[in-house]
């Protein structure tokens, strides 16, 4: 079992590190891979390109072992499908002649709630579970048709104890772009990759 953390990562913070590792020992996974999207198509235009992203998401992830930078996206360039990369994925599996592996795509209550916009959201749960972060006390409900589907496919969904952590990329943009200090929000090796190549500034 492999679990499959996409985002922005824009930059990569706290929160993306801790919900990572809580999937690792909920999913009781091999590994979680990050994958870092090139062209998220549902969202505005990035503000730092691939290369930096990715170099800040391996930085991040050095000396957590199980976690694993996963460029496919990058590689693969152009708009970002979730269902594309799973299905490469599961190919590159088949060619190479691997054992099966069963992908888990971890995602927030967020997105769950609008999962049924995503592009094949169908497939999507035909070829991998789903794991959400759950929110302290709460445990995220998935709309009524992506229900249907999990019940079809016999898909469980799992959730992922997850502390309450108030962080995100947008605010941290906005604090570098105010100068303001965002070391609490990112690991210190993404900080100084974000100073050494002055990202992010006004």
């Amino acid at each position: 079992r492999v679990g499959l953390l996409g985002g922005s990562f824009d930059p990569i913070h706290h929160a993306h590190i801790a919900l990572a590792e809580c999937a690792l020992r909920t999913l009781n996974a091999s590994a979680v891979h990050l994958i870092p999207a090139a062209a998220p198509w549902q969202r505005a235009p990035l503000s730092a390109d691939s290369t930096h992203r990715a170099a800040m998401v391996s930085l991040a992830i050095h000396g957590h072992p199980g976690l694993a930078l996963n460029p496919i996206e990058i590689d693969r360039g152009g708009p970002s499908y979730t269902v594309d990369t799973l299905q490469a994925l599961v190919d590159l599996d088949q060619a190479q002649q691997r054992p099966a592996v069963q992908y888990v795509w971890i995602l927030g209550a967020d997105q769950l709630a609008n999962f049924c916009t995503w592009h094949r959201w169908q497939d999507i749960v035909a070829i991998a579970e789903l794991a959400v972060a759950a929110r302290p006390g709460s445990q995220p409900r998935p709309p009524e048709p992506l229900q249907r589907v999990l019940d079809t496919h016999n898909r469980p969904l799992h959730h992922l104890p997850m502390p309450e952590m108030p962080v995100s990329g947008s605010e941290i943009r906005r604090r570098l772009a105010q100068r303001e200090p965002v070391d609490h929000l990112v690991p210190p090796e993404v900080l100084r990759y974000i100073n050494s190549h002055h990202l992010y500034q006004a």
